[in-house]
């Protein structure tokens, strides 16, 4: 069965989690994760997820002559992230639309499974020359509804 939102996009919700631990360079003057870095633990994660669970790597998207934009990201920042903490960074693809693509996230401290982070981001498929938007063809959506 496939869920289908408001506006008729398929719906997902397959969960996949990324582990990272926070280095020296991410730490803003207060000795916590600055809030810019967030998106890209996001960034990170997706990839590593896009090729080890969806099995479509970046690399298949380029051949293509495609790309990804982020269209929007929303974040909410909840609970701190300090020096050497690992954490786990979990995705899942909310809706898959004509051109676009809707990710939640929660960022966790893997210890105590504490969120410090979660949200939502829009990605849109894009002709990498132009990076005008085109349609997501059907065999990479169906690789993205797991």
């Amino acid at each position: 069965m496939i869920n289908l939102n408001k506006k008729g996009n398929k719906m997902i919700n397959q969960k996949f989690e990324t582990e990272m631990i926070v280095r020296p360079s991410e730490l803003d003057y207060n000795g916590h994760v600055h809030q810019s870095v967030y998106l890209d633990y996001l960034l990170f994660a997706r990839v590593d997820q896009m090729q080890r669970c969806y099995k479509m790597p970046i690399e298949e998207f380029f051949k293509r002559g495609l790309s990804w934009t982020t269209k929007s990201v929303s974040i909410d920042y909840l609970k701190s992230l300090y020096m050497n903490e690992r954490f786990l960074v979990q995705t899942w693809i909310e809706s898959i639309g004509e051109k676009s693509v809707n990710v939640h996230f929660q960022i966790r401290k893997k210890t105590s499974g504490a969120v410090s982070a979660q949200g939502e981001s829009t990605y849109v498929l894009v002709e990498a020359k132009s990076g005008k938007p085109v349609a997501i063809p059907e065999d990479i959506k169906e690789k993205f509804s797991i």
